[in-house]
């Protein structure tokens, strides 16, 4: 691998690393923002935000998507936002938080999947060994189902399946899109397009649960670290990261987000961590480890050849 590659690689992680953290640290703020805020007028107004803070960069730097790809992009936000996000907010509902977190940990595997379907990308064993090794990680750090988790709803569930599937989806599509358009410009196009099909959710919800708007500052600073934070730079670096690293390499940083928010967790609202979560996060550590080395290896295979 020349200097080049691993300067991308080294950064491409960087970006899906923080990705991942950011997306980990969010439930904190959503945990207390989500009281008072239902969840698809909380997503309109997260995506509105990143649109606002996006598009005046894409207008700054004239990085604009022709038309005729349009139906790309609004496959693209359609699969990501209208119903990986929204199947999430719905499934944990219908289930419970924990089968949420426990379900759709298995995007990595769908990312890997998709991009030896979509982007024909091949999948060493090692890949695949070290996807398997994070999703046992996953499983020590939230634990086994306990009765009321199992006799959850069976709707629910499926409901998360199809976020966690659609996220993969969601994922290998942007990637794919970047080689034609920077990351920034699909992110901000993503953003759009999310913004209008996910709209008539929000009226449903907002006439069916009114809410007053009087809230105080801290709900609105909430707010807007989740519209700039977590929404504008998170789904941004996610998106860079891929273009810069093979989607079955770069599937596995998703898993550093479950350790993020169990260290917040612990931090800020006093969750206790037991000896699971740290046996859990060097699996997940070891995975995205071994995730990598193929790639790094096949690199350096193919300049020799």
């Amino acid at each position: 691998m020349n200097q080049l590659q691993w300067k991308q690689q080294l950064f491409g992680a960087l970006c899906l690393t923080l990705a991942a953290a950011i997306w980990g640290g969010v439930y904190v703020v959503s945990k207390v923002v989500l009281d008072v805020i239902p969840p698809f007028t909380l997503l309109i107004l997260r995506f509105a935000i990143a649109l606002v803070v996006l598009g005046a960069f894409v207008v700054a730097r004239r990085e604009y998507i022709a038309k005729k790809d349009y139906p790309m992009i609004m496959l693209i936000a359609f699969v990501g936002v209208t119903i990986s996000i929204a199947a999430q907010f719905l499934g944990t509902k219908l289930s419970t938080a924990h089968m949420g977190a426990l379900i759709t940990s298995a995007s990595p595997a769908f990312i890997a999947i998709f991009a030896v379907w979509l982007l024909k990308e091949s999948i060493n064993w090692k890949q695949l060994a070290g996807i398997l090794l994070a999703t046992v990680g996953v499983l020590i750090v939230i634990g086994v189902p306990d009765q009321a988790d199992a006799e959850s709803s069976l709707t629910g569930n499926l409901i998360l399946l199809v976020a966690a599937v659609s996220w993969g989806l969601y994922t290998v599509l942007s990637k794919k899109a970047t080689q034609t358009y920077s990351s920034l410009a699909v992110t901000t196009y993503v953003a759009l397009f999310g913004l209008i099909f996910t709209s008539p959710i929000m009226v449903w919800e907002l006439s069916a649960t009114p809410i007053s708007w009087q809230f105080g500052w801290e709900i609105w600073a909430g707010v807007l670290y989740i519209g700039i934070i977590s929404t504008a730079g998170a789904f941004y670096l996610w998106n860079k990261g891929f273009e810069l690293m093979h989607a079955g390499s770069g599937a596995g940083f998703f898993f550093v987000q479950p350790i993020v928010g169990a260290c917040l967790g612990w931090l800020l609202l006093h969750e206790h961590l037991g000896v699971s979560f740290f046996a859990g996060a060097i699996f997940i550590f070891l995975g995205v480890a071994l995730s990598n080395l193929r790639k790094s290896k096949t690199a350096e295979q193919e300049r020799e050849a």
